[in-house]
């Protein structure tokens, strides 16, 4: 009796090492993949834009080599809009910021596009490295010319890029 309980346990042993050993190639396939970065899917995502409808976004750039961030728009709203301010911001621990902004658009039209440029921003500290995507969340503040100041609205959108 004792030599088949001796066998059923060196069976189960066996049985065990070998799912084990199964386990740690998996574990090491998995790390050689987020290694070499195969496993990130930011690299694979495409590049967007999006602000509403209001506005089309016709081009962007993220530039940590010159610390600016760029953003050309078409007023879509139908008539004619004053911007009151544009934010920039981001979703890592350090917020996306810029000292130096545009010149908010007056009186334009609609279908007029408008080429905005910030500098002096933190892409370092905010997370943006040159060659990875970095995503930029941005909210325009306008009013119809119609209806003044005191109708203000609000859009917010994103820009999702490779950083130059």
């Amino acid at each position: 009796m004792k030599i088949r309980i001796f066998g059923k346990a060196q069976a189960a042993l066996e049985f065990l090492t070998t799912y084990g050993w199964a386990f740690l190639v998996i574990l090491i396939m998995i790390g050689t993949l987020a290694y070499f970065g195969i496993l990130s899917p930011s690299k694979v995502l495409p590049n967007r834009c999006n602000l509403g409808s209001e506005f089309i976004c016709l081009d962007y750039q993220i530039s940590a080599t010159t610390s600016g961030f760029k953003l050309r728009l078409k007023n879509n709203a139908g008539e004619l809009i004053d911007v009151s301010a544009i934010t920039l911001s981001s979703e890592g621990t350090t917020a996306y910021t810029c000292t130096v902004p545009p010149s908010m658009p007056t009186a334009w039209k609609s279908g007029e596009t408008k080429d905005l440029s910030w500098g002096g921003c933190n892409s370092g500290p905010a997370g943006f490295v040159a060659g990875e995507k970095g995503k930029v969340l941005v909210t325009v503040t306008y009013n119809t010319v119609a209806s003044g100041s005191a109708y203000a609205k609000q859009v917010k959108g994103e820009v999702f890029s490779s950083v130059t």
